[in-house]
């Protein structure tokens, strides 16, 4: 089984994409796909983000605990960052 914070880095770097891609049907898809792992495997009920200087901060709640997970955020917008460069690569076929 994948940790925590695994499954979150996986879940928020799709999730920047998707955010930036609305028309991406399938970032946005799999960002879903992401948080529906979260909260099955994990029992996450609640997810926060904060993106502070050049980290981001996300707050996981599940039904015992709270944790709090920070990311570099050149770490999480790498994706992001190869697709605004190079976009004839990342073509969107919503």
């Amino acid at each position: 089984m994948r940790s925590l914070q695994d499954a979150v880095y996986n879940w928020l770097t799709i999730k920047v994409v998707a955010d930036h891609r609305p028309d991406d049907t399938s970032a946005n898809e799999t960002a879903d796909f992401f948080y529906e792992m979260l909260q099955s495997d994990h029992q996450v009920k609640e997810i926060e983000i904060n993106r502070e200087d050049e980290l981001y901060q996300v707050t996981c709640h599940t039904s015992e605990e709270v944790r709090k997970l920070r990311f570099p955020s050149e770490l999480i917008e790498l994706m992001l960052v190869q697709i605004k460069d190079e976009p004839h690569k990342f073509k969107n076929y919503s």
